[in-house]
């Protein structure tokens, strides 16, 4: 995966394995990163992965 990769929000929620909501859920509250270009919404891989990393840092609590 390259870190300078842009997703659309189907392809994010099927590298989570989550719901269209639950997506939206992380790009509303912030904790996952995002970007507008016009109307689309992209999310950097980078983003997921640092996402899954304090995820997976929470759990370890």
């Amino acid at each position: 995966m390259r870190d300078d990769e842009l997703l659309t929000v189907p392809e994010a929620m099927a590298r989570l394995k989550i719901g269209r909501s639950a997506l939206y859920d992380l790009l509303r509250t912030r904790r996952l990163a995002s970007l507008t270009i016009g109307r689309a919404r992209r999310i950097p891989t980078h983003a997921l992965d640092d996402y899954v990393k304090r995820h997976l840092e929470e759990a370890a609590r």
